[in-house]
């Protein structure tokens, strides 16, 4: 997993404005491809997102192990809801790949919603997902690359999602459009976690980033594991783009 995600308050003191955004395995018989230092390409990102199907048949037949073999990060904790990720016992169709810079995960967009594949042991596992889209899929140049400034603004994404759950007076200056469903999501709200480490980014194109984050929110003796993806723009801009509860 990446590693553990810093405290990043000092840094929110000079980047307000939004408060807006990782992973994946199949088993050794898959026939997975051998782990390659080279970035995620498309076949073996589609033969990677077949994993959804394994997964369905195992939670059809209430097989906890063999679905916490295909699990990771959000999707363990949430104990495999993926299931929603296929219909009828046949995986989702025409899948839209995003895929980074970057040989250990990649993202999906399939059936109105996310998923983050990452690569743990020679394995890919299922990460995230499913994560409901809040309106359409972002726009996508595969082999963009980002300025340096996004991607800094892209890695505070879950500390600012952190800060702004958990300050409702906006002493922080983190704040989200009236409109956003984490705007909602903020009533109530008792404590906060975030789950993972760095979050996995994905340049859509030079100005522009897709970010995936997952955080344990409590409101009172109720506890759900909230799955977040987010577009971070130039300009210290973001939007929620999709968001999964549970």
């Amino acid at each position: 997993m990446p590693r553990r995600l810093l405290a990043l308050l000092g840094a929110l003191a000079v980047l307000t404005g939004c408060g807006t955004a990782p992973p994946a395995a199949v088993p050794p018989d898959s026939g997975v491809p051998a782990v390659s230092a080279h970035p995620v390409d498309e076949a073996t990102a589609r033969q990677a997102f077949g994993l959804l199907d394994r997964l369905d048949q195992a939670l059809a037949r209430r097989d906890c192990a063999a679905a916490a073999e295909l699990t990771t990060w959000a999707a363990k904790t949430l104990g495999g809801r993926a299931c929603e990720a296929t219909r009828n016992g046949r995986p989702a169709r025409d899948p839209r790949f995003y895929l980074p810079d970057a040989p250990d995960w990649f993202a999906a967009f399939a059936s109105g919603s996310y998923y983050v594949f990452l690569l743990e042991d020679d394995r890919w596992l299922l990460g995230a997902g499913p994560i409901p889209a809040v309106g359409k899929p972002p726009e996508y140049t595969q082999g963009a690359t980002a300025d340096a400034a996004v991607l800094t603004e892209a890695a505070l994404v879950p500390q600012r999602h952190l800060t702004f759950l958990t300050d409702p007076a906006g002493v922080q200056g983190v704040r989200f459009p009236a409109g956003d469903p984490l705007v909602k999501l903020r009533s109530g709200v008792k404590d906060v976690e975030l789950i993972g480490g760095e979050p996995p980014a994905v340049a859509l194109s030079g100005d522009r980033v897709l970010v995936f984050d997952a955080l344990r929110v409590r409101h009172g003796s109720r506890t759900e594991v909230v799955q977040v993806a987010s577009v971070v723009t130039a300009g210290n801009r973001c939007a929620t783009v999709g968001l999964g509860r549970g």
